[in-house]
């Protein structure tokens, strides 16, 4: 079976699933090609209004796969030495693609988010993680320089403390240290996590993406945005369908849309 990306659109939720069963969902070099623009055409699309990243089957992912990174130029030496600097490049842009996403995304994590499997998860909005899920972070078992990009926006998630700790060791840690030290946002039961990604979609796909949108980018930094999001809620109509709707006791009707 091919690794690859597949993904499908359904009631607003795009879910994209990293596929490579033969080694625990690795991504391959030509995957982490593949990523910037299958979600540069997820987020153009106006059905979209949230995004699901996940693993098929028991793992999310085991991170990069090693042999397919091993792309020497004519001549390299061979061994673990010959890891070229490109397919790492690779790797952050289609984890800055996933950060810059300009719609609410969630990593939905089973089983092993490791090395560039947590890259991916980091960029995301959202993590929930079943009870069994393991994390880690791995550079340091390859002698790797982890992204300095990757490296800062696990400390915003994690603290200083804590990526040392991930970062340092390479150890894994189970679902019940990240949720307390913040890499993820909920733990589910086993058995529960895809109903429970369903049933938050569902609310995100309600909600003012005018909200969410401006939202993302002042919590990414972005506070130089703040007049061009106050002209769009001024110009949006969306105030004004919120507070109608909550008055009329009914579902509001937001119009605004980061793909028009």
């Amino acid at each position: 079976m091919e690794p690859q990306l597949l993904h499908t659109v359904a009631d607003g939720v795009a879910t994209v699933v990293i596929r490579h069963p033969a080694k625990r969902n690795a991504m391959t070099a030509d995957m982490w090609r593949a990523l910037p623009s299958l979600l540069d055409g997820l987020a153009k699309d106006p059905a979209v209004r949230a995004l699901v990243l996940t693993g098929e089957g028991a793992t999310f992912c085991a991170g990069a796969d090693i042999s397919s990174l091993r792309e020497p130029s004519a001549g390299a030496a061979e061994g673990p030495q010959a890891l070229a600097v490109g397919p790492q490049t690779l790797a952050v842009e289609a984890e800055e693609a996933l950060a810059a996403f300009p719609k609410p995304t969630l990593a939905a994590v089973r089983g092993h988010c490791v090395g560039g499997g947590c890259q991916l998860a980091a960029a995301c909005d959202l993590r929930f993680a079943d009870e069994d899920a393991l994390f880690g972070v791995t550079p340091a078992k390859l002698g790797i320089v982890y992204p300095a990009s990757s490296t800062q926006r696990l400390v915003s998630l994690v603290g200083p403390a804590t990526a040392k700790y991930l970062l340092f060791s390479g150890e894994l840690i189970d679902s019940g240290r990240a949720l307390r030290t913040g890499l993820v946002d909920e733990v589910l039961p086993s058995g529960e996590l895809a109903k429970r990604v369903a049933e938050f979609t569902r609310v995100l796909v309600s909600r003012s993406q005018l909200t969410q949108a401006a939202a993302k980018e002042f919590a990414g930094g972005r506070l130089d945005r703040a007049a061009y999001w106050a002209e769009q809620e001024r110009g949006s109509g969306d105030r004004a369908e919120g507070v109608a709707a909550f008055l009329e006791g009914r579902r509001p009707r937001f119009t605004w849309t980061t793909s028009g």
